[in-house]
């Protein structure tokens, strides 16, 4: 099969077939299916309609007028035209069948067809459709690690990267959440250039670092003489994204007064500068972000529900960067290679151990943290390769993984408690592969903490990602 296009939700079939009364009667039968039918007698026809109708499967006839099956079935695999193909022929043979199904005929009929054979074979044909442009989907999702400037090969990320896609071309508020550090003025960035105004301006405004006294004129700027300092007119963030979309980032951080303004200003797009009663309009989107839980806001009293709820229509969580896996790789190369060519180094790439730290830290300050470690090593060390010695404090504390391991293999292959009891060392002692002993010890953790993998982790000082990959990686060893 060839690329895949869209299935639609109506099912439509071509029907290629010169003897009328039996593209009458493929048609009735079908039709009783709930196809969408179309019949042509030619090939010239059948090409014509697959170029310029959607069509999810084509029912061909071997033998036509002017065509034989088999060369549309060549020019439908050189022309990439989207539908599955079923061939059919009063001249069947096994050599004929053969031929048409490595041309990509889904399968092969031989007239007369039995009604129940035909269904059978049209049903299975449309779900090979659909099942190829499931896959294709999937593939396509995962070839992708990056989206504008967006980093990220990990289910997490992709899901962001399929919302933003789904949301961008929408005129509907985006409401942004997460952890300080992972990205989420990056990702406003995203959805504004996906969008039909990416060539309007994209304006930030961070509410958290806005004195309170002045938000009202950052967001819809002042005349001059509103108050005192205020020399000249200013226009404020709503006028500057006017066209464009206006991100507010931190957006609980907003006081309760200044949230009734904004609310009008969001449903109507109008609003006065601060000292004047000329009413303006604006064409704004808008992208909203935090990092606390809005809704524990609302319930404190801190953020008007009613505004929470007209701005939480399309949500996206940014997930931490401890819950991306080999995400932290992908970045960390990124930064790496940027840093060394702004600061003339020659750094290329990680050591393992630095590689296993990276992974198995816990990133509590997101990607913000890791580039500022990486800026570190890059500005204060030389070299092709970044070693264990470059890391700086936090990380030149993190132990690595292999060695925790080495350390465990060495105590005992006996049962072993959070705590590193070894049981008996003086009776020999089976010798285990590394990752089985590592498996042992951290399920018996867990089960002492009765499932809780979270303080199982913080008893056995690693990450709970790392748990969550491991276990991932044991059932593909256990099979």
């Amino acid at each position: 099969m060839n690329d895949v296009a869209p299935v639609s939700k109506r099912k439509h079939i071509l029907i290629v077939e010169d003897d009328e009364l039996l593209a009458e009667y493929y048609q009735e039968i079908l039709r009783e299916d709930g196809w969408e039918v179309m019949a042509v007698g030619t090939g010239a026809s059948a090409l014509d309609v697959l170029r310029h109708r959607p069509v999810d499967v084509l029912l061909l006839d071997i033998y036509l007028p002017d065509y034989n099956g088999l060369e549309i079935l060549k020019l439908i695999n050189e022309e990439g035209l989207p539908a599955v193909v079923v061939a059919i022929t009063n001249q069947g043979s096994i050599e004929l069948a053969i031929e048409a199904m490595q041309l990509g005929a889904h399968d092969f009929l031989q007239k007369p067809v039995e009604i129940d054979r035909l269904q059978t074979t049209i049903k299975n044909a449309y779900k090979h459709l659909q099942l190829s442009h499931t896959v294709k989907l999937y593939e396509q999702a995962f070839q992708r690690d990056r989206f504008h400037n967006l980093i990220g090969a990990s289910l997490p990320m992709q899901s962001v990267f399929q919302i933003i896609e789904s949301g961008a071309s929408s005129k509907a508020t985006v409401f942004i959440t997460g952890e300080s550090g992972t990205g989420k003025e990056l990702c406003a960035e995203a959805i504004h250039k996906q969008s039909s105004r990416a060539d309007k301006p994209f304006v930030a405004l961070n509410c958290a670092a806005i004195p309170k006294d002045l938000m009202e004129s950052e967001i819809f700027g002042h005349v001059k003489g509103a108050f005192t300092g205020a020399v000249n007119d200013r226009e404020g963030a709503a006028s500057r994204a006017n066209g464009g979309t206006l991100f507010m980032d931190e957006i609980c951080e907003m006081n309760l007064d200044i949230q009734s303004k904004f609310l009008r200003f969001f449903q109507s797009q109008h609003f006065n500068k601060v000292g004047s009663s000329k009413d303006e309009e604006v064409d704004v989107r808008f992208v909203c972000a935090t990092n606390k839980d809005p809704l524990e806001m609302v319930q404190k009293g801190l953020f008007r529900e009613d505004l929470f709820y007209r701005l939480h229509v399309i949500p996206i969580a940014m997930p931490p960067l401890r819950e991306r896996g080999d995400d932290i790789l992908l970045i960390a190369r990124k930064f790496l290679l940027d840093f060394t060519q702004e600061e003339s180094k020659n750094f290329t790439k990680f050591s393992t151990e630095v590689e296993n730290i990276l992974l198995n830290y816990s990133w509590h300050g997101n990607v913000r943290e890791l580039q500022n470690i990486i800026r570190n090593i890059v500005v204060l060390h030389d070299g092709d390769m970044v070693v264990r010695q470059m890391l700086p404090a936090p990380l030149d504390q993190v132990e690595a993984v292999a060695k925790d391991i080495e350390s465990i293999r060495l105590a005992s292959s006996n049962v072993v408690d959070i705590k590193g009891v070894v049981g008996n060392r003086d009776e020999p002692r089976k010798i285990l592969p590394l990752w089985q002993v590592e498996m042992d010890v951290i399920e018996d953790a867990i089960n002492q903490c009765e499932g809780n993998i979270l303080k199982a982790a913080e008893l056995l000082d690693i990450n709970p990602s790392t748990i969550y990959r491991k276990r991932k990686k044991w059932e593909s060893l256990i099979g």
